[in-house]
Parts: structure tokens; sequence; C-alpha cells
């Protein structure tokens, strides 16, 4: 089968029902995407599908055919990080920064869809997504600057 995947096709052949999390990382060597709890609790392994935020460890790589899926990875570049990496590493969000990737796909999504949410709403949003670290508040402040990035791109 074929998938999209940071705008690139990849011919793959796996079974349809492998969680999409495992061909990003076993396949095609993704591994920014990460594995966390394996039951879509934590949001470690969040990446979009259409501009979606889903979790890749319990969608079956038979339901993304077709559909363009976006990783960590195809967010941002090093010499040009979106908005949202780039308001992480202003505020050094991270902590121990395991769960950071899928903290930054939920983040993106949130400021697709409301370009500048109330703190009510980032947490919200935001609320699928567990940090063992405990930096909420940074989470919640980098979101807001990376709105305000966001604007003035």
């Amino acid at each position: 089968m074929d998938i999209t995947v940071n705008n690139q096709v990849h011919s793959i052949d796996v079974e349809g029902d492998m969680p999409l999390l495992w061909v990003l990382r076993d396949e095609l060597g993704l591994t920014g995407t990460k594995y966390g709890c394996g039951v879509a609790a934590c949001g470690a392994c969040t990446v979009h599908v259409d501009g979606v935020a889903v979790r890749s460890c319990q969608t079956p790589v038979s339901d993304v055919q077709g559909a363009k899926i976006t990783t960590i990875e195809g967010l941002g570049t090093p010499d040009a990080l979106h908005a949202v990496q780039q308001a992480w590493v202003d505020l050094q969000v991270a902590q121990c920064g395991y769960c950071q990737s899928g903290q930054i796909m939920q983040a993106t999504e949130l400021l697709t869809n409301n370009a500048a949410p109330s703190d009510q709403e980032i947490d919200d949003w935001m609320n699928g997504n567990l940090c063992r670290c405990g930096t909420y508040p940074r989470i919640r402040a980098a979101v807001k600057a990376a709105s305000t990035l966001m604007k003035d791109a």
C-alpha cells in the first residue's frame, strides 16, 4: 500500500491492521513520534491525518490510505521551525522531552482551529496529552507565544 507522510509517498508492505505508529517508526524510520501507552490515552504518539490530530498507536495504517499524514519531522525543519516548535524552544518547554512531539502536534491543530485560544481553551484542547514532568504551565505559555508568532508571520 502507499501512504503519504510529510508530503512524500511511501510504498509499504505491511498488514492493514498495523498501527500507524509502528509504520512510522519501524518501516519509515521516523522516530520523532513516540510510543507512550499504546491505548491512545497519553498523546505521545499524536500525528496529523489530513490536519487532524490523531493517536497513531490506535490508528490502523489501512485507515490512512489516501490521507496526508504529518509527523513532527514534517512540521518544520531545523533551519525553519514551525511557530509552535519555535515557541517550545524559546520557552524551554521540554524537561525530559518524551511527550513533546505529541504536545506540539496537538497544539498545532489547536492553533489551526483557534488562532487566539484562552487559557481554558488551551487546557481543554491539550487535556488528552500527558506530561509526566508537569510542564503544563510552560506548554500553555508556549501555545500563547506560538499564537503571537503565527499572527506576526
